[in-house]
C-alpha cells in the first residue's frame, strides 16, 4: 500500500476531546472529538475525481484494493487522527445549540504541489458525539448529489469544497426521505471530500454561546494563520480585517450563486464556510423556471426562508450572527463590526449589477441606470410565463450573430426557454419583444464576437439539474454507473454547448417524479 503524507494541523494545535466514544453528548471546552470510523462490510470504490486526485498527487491505481478501505475509514492512514468538529448554529433563524459533525469524520490534511493544505473528510462513515438522533451514515442518493455538485460548482468557477472519491459500503441504511413514516433501506455510501478548511460560522458561535472566549480566540488565530496569512499576525486590528474579508467573500460567493441560478436551500450558519466557499450540499437545486421564491427544500416550502431571491439577505443575516460571536475579539465594541457589515449590500449590489451586465453581454458596461433597468425589467418579464433561467441566456447568446433588428426572430429563438411556449399570452409575447428590442439596440454597436465571448463565459449551458441527478441515482442504485461517469465529464465543461437533452428545459415527466423537484435534508 502506498502511504499518503497525511498530518493533522487542526488536532495538534487546538484542544479536543480525546475519546473515541461515538455516543452523543454535550462537549465542553473542545473544538473536536476523536472518532473511530465504522468499518464498512464490503467497501468498493465506484468513482474518483481525477482533477482533485491529481491536485493532491493521489494515484488511486497504485492504492489498488486498499483505496476503498482507506477512503471509507475502514483502514486508517498512517499519521491520521480521525476527528469530528464541534460547532453550533442558527437553523432556519433559530439558535440550535450544539450541532457538530454528525456524520462527517476528518482524516487529516494533505498538501498539494503548491503547498496548499487540504483537509480530507469522510461523509457518512458512522456515528460521532454530534450525531444526535442521526446514525452517522449516508446513503448513495445524497452522496452522489454532493459528489457531483461540488465538482460542478468548481468547474463553474465558484468557490466550493471539493470531492475526491465516492465509495459504497456494502451496507444498507434506513431512511424516511419525506419524514412521513415510510422508511426504506437504501445502499450506504461514503464521500471523501476536501476543503482548505471545514470551519464554519457556527464554529465560532458555539464558543461564544458557552463563553469559551479563549477557545474562540485560538480558533480565530488558527484560521488566520492557516487560511488568511496575508493579513499578518493576529491582533484586534487584524481580526477586523479578517471579518472584512469574510464579508466580502460571502457577498461575492452569493452573487456567483445567483449568476448560475444555484439555490443552496439550507443556509444555516453551520453551513456557511469561514472561507467563503460553498459547503454542505443537501437539498440544493438550480433554477429551472425563473422564480425568486423557489426553493428545492421540501421542509422550507411554507416559509421559503432559503429561496433563490432570499439568498443575498440571508448571507447578511448570517454574517450578523458571526459578528455577534466574534465580538470579544473586537474588545466587545460592536461599532467597527457594524461598519464592516454595512459594506455588504454595496459589495453584493456592485457584483450583481456587473454580473447581470455580463449575462446580457454588455461589453462596454458603464453602470448607468438605463443598464440596470434593462436587467430589472428582464426579471419582471421572466416571471410572466415559466421561463428556464439557464436556457434563456444561452438562447439569447445565439441571436447575437443574427439580425438584431429582427425582434420576432430573436423571440422565436429565446422561446425555446419557455415551458409552455404554445400558450404564451399575447401581452406576455409583446412584453418580451419590447424588452428584446431594447436589449438588441443596446448591444448592436458592440463587436459580436466580444459579446458572444462575454456571454459564453458567464452563462453556463450545463447545470446539474435535479432530474438528471435522480436518473444517475436510479442507475447507480441498480449497480450501473454509466450515467455517473458521463455526468462527471459533463460537469467539467459547463460552458460548452452541445445538443444534449440536459442542456434543454426540464422534461414534463420530471415535474412530478420524486427527487426531481423537491428534496429533503435526509441523507
Amino acid at each position: 500500500m502506498a502511504e499518503l503524507p497525511i498530518y493533522s494541523n487542526f488536532t495538534s494545535h487546538l484542544p479536543g476531546e480525546e475519546t473515541t466514544s461515538p455516543h452523543p453528548h454535550q462537549v465542553e471546552n473542545a473544538m473536536w472529538s476523536e472518532v473511530t470510523p465504522a468499518i464498512a462490510s464490503r467497501p468498493q470504490l465506484i468513482h474518483t475525481s481525477a482533477n482533485m486526485a491529481a491536485r493532491l498527487d493521489i494515484d488511486f491505481d497504485s492504492l489498488g484494493d486498499s483505496a476503498a478501505q482507506l477512503f471509507t475509514g475502514s483502514r486508517l492512514m498512517p499519521g491520521s487522527t480521525p476527528y469530528a468538529m464541534r460547532y453550533g448554529g442558527h437553523q432556519f433563524g433559530n439558535w440550535a445549540g450544539q450541532l457538530g459533525d454528525g456524520r462527517a469524520i476528518a482524516l487529516g490534511e494533505l498538501n498539494d504541489s503548491s503547498g496548499q493544505h487540504w483537509v480530507l473528510q469522510l461523509k457518512g462513515a458512522g456515528p460521532t458525539p454530534y450525531s444526535r438522533q442521526g446514525d452517522g451514515f449516508a446513503v448513495l442518493r445524497s452522496s452522489i448529489r454532493e459528489y457531483l455538485c461540488s465538482e460542478a460548482m468548481y468547474h463553474l468557477g465558484i468557490a466550493t469544497t471539493r470531492s475526491l472519491s465516492l465509495c459504497i459500503t456494502g451496507d444498507t441504511v434506513p431512511r424516511d426521505i419525506f419524514y412521513d413514516g415510510n422508511v426504506t433501506h437504501e445502499p450506504g455510501a461514503i464521500l471523501c471530500r476536501a476543503a482548505n478548511s471545514f470551519v464554519r460560522f457556527g464554529s465560532f458561535e458555539i464558543h461564544a454561546a458557552h463563553q469559551e472566549h479563549d477557545l474562540l480566540k485560538s480558533l480565530a488565530d488558527h484560521v488566520i494563520r492557516n487560511d488568511y496569512p496575508h493579513l499578518g499576525t493576529p491582533s484586534e486590528a487584524v481580526y477586523l480585517k479578517w471579518f472584512e474579508e469574510i464579508v466580502q467573500r460571502t457577498a461575492l460567493l452569493i452573487a456567483e450563486w445567483q449568476r448560475v441560478g444555484f439555490v443552496h436551500a439550507v443556509m444555516n450558519t453551520d453551513n456557511m464556510s469561514i472561507l467563503g466557499q460553498t459547503i454542505d450540499y443537501g437539498p440544493y437545486g438550480w433554477l429551472e423556471e425563473y422564480d425568486p421564491g423557489w426553493t428545492p427544500n421540501f421542509i422550507d416550502q411554507q416559509g421559503r426562508r432559503y429561496s433563490y431571491g432570499n439568498q443575498p439577505s440571508i448571507g447578511l443575516w448570517n454574517l450578523y450572527r458571526l459578528a455577534n460571536a466574534i465580538l470579544p475579539l473586537a474588545d466587545n465594541k460592536p461599532e467597527p463590526l457594524k461598519e464592516i457589515l454595512d459594506t455588504y449590500d454595496g459589495i453584493y449590489d456592485q457584483a450583481w449589477k456587473k454580473t447581470v451586465a455580463n449575462k446580457l453581454g454588455l461589453v462596454d458596461y458603464a453602470g448607468t441606470s438605463e443598464e440596470h433597468t434593462l436587467g430589472d425589467d428582464l426579471w419582471q418579464t421572466m416571471t410572466q410565463t415559466p421561463t428556464d433561467y439557464t436556457v434563456f441566456f444561452t438562447a439569447l447568446a445565439k441571436t447575437v450573430n443574427g439580425n438584431l433588428s429582427d425582434v420576432d426572430a430573436i423571440y422565436d429563438t429565446i422561446s425555446e426557454s419557455f415551458y409552455d411556449s404554445e400558450n404564451v399570452a399575447i401581452e406576455v409575447q409583446n412584453n418580451y419583444k419590447k424588452w428584446l428590442s431594447r436589449w438588441s439596440k443596446r448591444i448592436a454597436g458592440q463587436p459580436a464576437q466580444e459579446t458572444i465571448k462575454l456571454m459564453g463565459a458567464t452563462n453556463p449551458h450545463f447545470i446539474l439539474r435535479n432530474y438528471l441527478s435522480q436518473q444517475i441515482i436510479d442507475q447507480a442504485e441498480a449497480g450501473d454507473y454509466t450515467l455517473l461517469d458521463q455526468a462527471s465529464k459533463w460537469v467539467q465543461s459547463p460552458y460548452t454547448a452541445s445538443d444534449s437533452e440536459y442542456q434543454k428545459i426540464r422534461p414534463k415527466w420530471a415535474t412530478t417524479k420524486p427527487g426531481c423537484t423537491m428534496l429533503t435534508c435526509s441523507s
